[in-house]
């Protein structure tokens, strides 16, 4: 298969002042209350949609509010109230995990910084990075499927992983990366679909390397 050629430095910069003026104050889809809810919100929608964790979440908050009480959980009592999310046994687990570290490790108060994040069950780099980008708006990226996805049909990436994506984002983008971000996310999740991609009149077009290819 043929490697995509890669955008240059003015059609990156194109490619960004596109994003930031389509979605300038874009923010995630997932409903949360603070910081704890929001960590538990990213954690399950982890290859799960944001509709469907907004559907779960308000059970789950109204019975486990906080760290301590989601800490001394029945493992099969969180298991009911995510059953219908994605590999929700892991998760179960991971949730129980991580709320007993919270409380041994930081007092009951999730940490809020993004090497501290990772230590926790169930947090990788681009939860962590999310709970980041979008409780303090850090300049960082995260890579989902759809900011993958995206990347790759622009020429702003030809990583094999999502780690590797999100370092090529980071160096051709360098600011505003939170914006960005969610921007990748909410274009690649309503227009630059996996499957039959909005590309009629896409302002994106010009810039895109695989247009061509979902052309009827």
């Amino acid at each position: 298969m043929a490697r995509i050629k890669q955008a240059t430095k003015e059609e990156i910069e194109a490619i960004r002042d596109q994003f930031l003026e389509h979605y300038p104050d874009s923010i995630t889809e997932l409903n949360y209350r603070n910081l704890y809810e929001l960590l538990i919100s990213v954690m399950l929608s982890a290859q799960c949609t944001d509709k469907r964790v907004n559907l779960i979440t308000p059970a789950l908050f109204e019975a486990y509010p906080d760290p301590i009480s989601l800490a001394h959980a029945d493992l099969e009592d969180i298991k009911s109230y995510i059953k219908t999310c994605s590999f929700f046994n892991n998760k179960a687990k991971n949730l129980i995990k991580m709320a007993q570290s919270v409380v041994e490790n930081y007092g009951g108060n999730i940490p809020l910084n993004q090497k501290e994040l990772v230590t926790l069950a169930g947090v990788g780099q681009k939860t962590a990075n999310v709970v980041m980008i979008e409780y303090t708006q850090a300049n960082l990226m995260a890579v989902d499927t759809h900011v993958y996805r995206v990347a790759h049909r622009l020429g702003l990436c030809n990583a094999s992983t999502a780690v590797k994506c999100e370092e090529q984002l980071t160096k051709k983008f360098k600011t505003d990366l939170h914006r960005l971000h969610q921007a990748m996310v909410l274009f690649g999740r309503y227009h630059c679909k996996a499957l039959k991609p909005e590309c009629e009149g896409c302002y994106m077009a010009p810039y895109c390397r695989t247009s061509e290819t979902f052309k009827v």
